[in-house]
This record gives C-alpha cells, structure tokens and sequence, in this order.
C-alpha cells in the first residue's frame, strides 16, 4: 500500500476485531488509527488503543467511564462511552472504518460511518438483512464503497464481475454445515450450548457460531447477498462445502464458475478489505496445496436446516419479514445460550414469528429500529407467557 490509511475499528474487541487489530500491528507505520470502541470490555479496548496509537477509544456502556479513563491515565488517547459517543467513533474522519458491532446495535453507527464518503468494511451482516435497502442508498448518495468482510460476501466480491454483472447466472453461496452437518435430526433436541459454539472449522463469537449450527448464518447471509450484489432471490444458491476452502462461487451465462479459495482464517477476508484495491500480507493461515486438499460440495437438506427456506421466504413477504427473522433469531440465540430453550426451537420460533407478522412499510431506518424492538419485545413476551417452549437452566 502508498502512503498511511486512516482507520478505525468499530468493535475491536470482538472476534472480527481483535483480528482486525493483529493485522494493523503487523505493519504498523502503514495505519494510522482513528478510533477504536466496545461494549464494555474495556481491558481490552485500553490495551489495543495504547498499540495501535489510537486517537480515541469509546465504550458503549456508560458504567465503564472511570475505568476506562484510568487504564488510558497518562497517554493522549481521549475516552467517552455511552450510544453517542459511538456515533462520534464513526464519524470521526477516516478512510476505512471497520463496522464489526455484533447485530442490529451496529445499524446506527454503520449509518453514520457511510456517511463519511470513504470505505466501510461491513462484518455484521444483521443491519444489511434488516435495512439493507436504506444502508445501500446511503452508500451511493455518499459515495462510500462498501466492503463485504464476511467470507462468502468478500469471495463474492472478489470474482464478481461489478461491471457487467449482466453476464452472471447466478452466486453461489458455500456453508460449512457446522457441527451438526452430520447429526440424526433425533439427536438435535438435547444440543447444548457448549456443543452449538463447537464450530469444526472457524473461530468465531458466540452468537455467529449457534447461528452457523442452526445455518440461520447461512439465511442472513442470502438475503445480504440480495441486497449487496443486487441479485434476485432465485439468482442465490447454498451448497454445503464442509472444508471451508471454496468460499463462495459466482457462476457466468457462458458455463464459467469462478471461486475465491483460502484458509478459513478471518484474517483473509478482512486482509483484502484493509487493503483494497491494493493487497497485503496476512498474518493468519494459508492454503497449503503440496499436502493435498479435498473438497466436498452437497445440497442443503432443508428438513434439518429450516431457516435456509425461511430466508427465500421473507425475501418473497418483503423487508420487514427479514427485519423480523433476524431480530427474533438474537432473541432466541441470546434465550439457547443462556440454557433456557431447546436447540430446535430457536429456528422454529422465528418462523412462527416472522408468519405471525404483518408487512410493514418503512419510511427511515428509524422506523426499522421501532419495529425490530417490537418483534424483540414480542419474541421475549412469547417467552414469558409460555407461548415458546422453554426450559429452566441446567
């Protein structure tokens, strides 16, 4: 790369940040960095703010505040937390800003950030399921390019023909299958928490992994390509590829099928967003062919990962189906993590609450952000009052 990139790294605490955070460190004096922000983990946040030289670093829980301000006592990095403070994060001036705030709690600041008319690298895929047609305008009123982050989106990007997109017959997303790929559908009741987060191939936080285990990952995914790629529904295709070396594959009108392959290292991804439209090296894993590389592709059974056709479905009902799949599905992510509710019933759940909605018209991305808190209130009352299976901890 020419030249010093200004960056900064909404959620650089998480997964997607933390590696976002390894590669900067690795060639420093190419980076300058903005700001960096949290939840509340702000040990973290301290120790990757006085590395990377960063110019502001905020927490989104207010109660940190004190904390926070000691652990950066005697540097020139300035400390605030609270909602509008991250909304500051974002627009503080910077040429690729990372957006890797887990769920629709990232839609405020990715607005903001696009804003800025640079780069946003976008590793949560929630805001674009949920308001991807109001992200997408942003982007072009503002000029900014958006950077897929997710590795089936940025292989995508990678292969597709922007240009003359005329040409392409379809995308063709690939899915690991997950831990439970090969589980008898019997078996699948009695999963616990600790066996969904097991991903066999990738690190990954919490939510996405119990997401990967259910493929509701695979589901959001369909409708951000939708929205990224601007590709109708039946133009998107899932394959389960087990190895996660494929993926993601664009096929053409003249039989061609380009692939973009690499270790299942975030890094890759996130590499290639950081630098673009140039390159770097990574310091994650690499392809290494002189061992021998197999590689397996199926359909998806659609019995044993429902949420895969309920994708196809909201895209058909409209956007507030899909603003509703996603937000009931961090419900019932958050109620199985916490041991309160059967496996098969957070998949089951969403269903039975996006068929349960009516379509809503939105008029803002304010308007997404009232009725993804009604779906969520709604989801959590279900609970309450019996009307979703659920069980007691332990």
């Amino acid at each position: 790369m020419d030249g010093v990139k200004t960056v900064s790294i909404l959620g650089a605490t998480g997964s997607v940040g933390r590696s976002t955070v390894d590669l900067i460190l690795s060639t420093p004096e190419k980076f300058s960095v903005q700001a960096v922000t949290c939840n509340r983990n702000v040990e973290l946040l301290a120790e990757q703010a006085i590395k990377l030289n960063a110019k502001l670093a905020v927490a989104a829980d207010p109660a940190v505040y004190a904390d926070l301000k000691q652990k950066l006592s005697g540097t020139n990095i300035e400390a605030a937390v609270g909602p509008d403070a991250l909304l500051t994060a974002a627009t503080h001036p910077a040429e690729w800003i990372m957006a890797a705030i887990v769920g629709m709690a990232g839609l405020p600041s990715i607005m903001k950030a696009i804003e800025q008319g640079g780069c946003v690298a976008i590793a949560n895929k929630e805001p674009l399921v949920a308001a991807g047609p109001f992200v997408i305008a942003a982007a072009k009123k503002a000029g900014t390019t958006l950077l897929p982050v997710d590795s089936e989106h940025n292989a995508i990007f990678q292969v597709f023909d922007h240009d003359r997109p005329a040409g392409i017959e379809k995308i063709i997303l690939t899915a690991s299958g997950g831990p439970f790929l090969n589980t008898p559908m019997a078996d699948l009741e009695n999963i616990t928490p600790a066996q969904a987060v097991a991903h066999p191939n990738w690190s990954m936080g919490t939510k996405i992994s119990v997401d990967s285990a259910t493929m509701m990952n695979k589901a959001l995914e369909i409708i951000e390509a939708h929205y990224l790629f601007n590709m109708a529904p039946e133009k998107i295709d899932v394959m389960v590829h087990p190895q996660s070396i494929v993926h993601s594959m664009v096929e053409y009108a003249d039989g061609s099928v380009l692939a973009q392959m690499g270790a299942p290292d975030m890094r890759t991804p996130i590499a290639h967003t950081l630098a673009w439209p140039q390159r770097m090296p990574t310091t994650g894993q690499k392809l290494d062919f002189s061992k021998g590389l197999q590689m397996d592709f199926q359909p998806v059974d659609e019995k044993q990962f429902p949420a895969i056709p309920l994708a196809y479905e909201c895209l058909k009902r409209g956007p507030s189906a899909c603003v509703a799949m996603n937000a009931a599905n961090e419900v019932m992510v958050d109620v199985f993590l916490n041991n309160k509710t059967p496996f098969l019933e957070i998949v089951k759940t969403v269903r039975s609450i996006v068929e349960s909605e009516m379509e809503k018209r939105f008029a803002s991305v304010s308007d997404i952000i009232e009725y993804d808190g009604h779906v969520r209130e709604r989801t959590k009352s279900g609970i309450t009052t019996g009307h979703i299976n659920v069980k007691k901890a332990g």
